[in-house]
């Protein structure tokens, strides 16, 4: 398996970005399914556009967001500098040679650290994990969301620049083997198997086509309540919410 280039404009990452932007419905369900996990002082890394951040800073939660990318931290800024409960936007990348130099003011801050969609980027994905843990206080809480099971890795996956897809037994492991206790475990959005794939593997897009999100966006009610009947049993994500040992 060979790293990535680092790109700083990363084009199709921007595209996924902003069309899952359209879909409000599921960002605000992710948001929904998170938000009972996070307390205090919030540091979400991997904001990108900040498609989950605003439902943060509309509640008036405290939160720091953070990008690997300058060019999504500038619009970041631009998006929400002016939110009174906006903790500060800053450029962290959790694998960085120089990680402990650059980020030290930010060790044992946070009483939740959360990134979605971001560790199946990260080639060396346990540093990042370990990395984490330094960002958090005593018994504060690491959520990750990753893409699940490895079969379903596509079209989507390589041009995003996805290193691999999890499953809960292998979430929950990279989690304990860095010094977290595990809080909960389960799957995410079982409807976006099946889009995923036909989309993905049959149709070989590159990127999520517009119109299958804004369909997908008004039959979040219905998958929502499929997820429940499933009792989080599959799904096309994987969340694990662990606490600092």
């Amino acid at each position: 398996m060979k790293e990535f280039a680092f790109k700083p404009i990363d084009q199709e990452g921007e595209d996924t970005l902003n069309t899952i932007a359209l879909a409000k419905n599921l960002n605000a369900w992710m948001y929904e399914t998170i938000k009972p996990y996070c307390k205090g002082h919030i540091l979400e890394v991997g904001s990108g556009v900040g498609n989950i951040s605003e439902y943060f800073l509309k509640d008036h939660l405290n939160i720091f967001l953070s990008d690997i990318r300058e060019v999504y931290c500038k619009s970041l800024h631009a998006k929400f500098g002016y939110s009174p409960s906006l903790l500060g936007i800053e450029t962290i990348d959790l694998v960085d040679a120089d990680f402990d130099q650059k980020h030290v003011k930010h060790f044992g801050k946070y009483d939740t650290v959360y990134a979605l969609n971001v560790v199946e980027h990260i080639f060396d994905d346990a540093q990042a994990i370990a990395n984490c843990y330094k960002l958090l206080k005593p018994e504060g809480h690491l959520i990750v969301l990753v893409p699940a099971y490895q079969t379903l890795y596509n079209t989507f996956d390589k041009e995003l620049e996805h290193y691999r897809r999890y499953n809960r037994k292998k979430l929950e492991l990279l989690f304990t083997t860095n010094g977290f206790a595990i809080v909960k475990s389960w799957y995410f959005n079982a409807a976006g198997i099946a889009g995923w794939y036909v989309s993905g593997k049959l149709q070989r897009n590159k990127t999520i086509p517009g119109d299958q999100i804004k369909l997908y966006n008004i039959l979040v009610p219905l998958f929502k309540l499929l997820d429940r009947l499933l009792g989080h049993s599959i799904g096309l994500s994987v969340i694990t919410v662990g606490k600092k040992r």
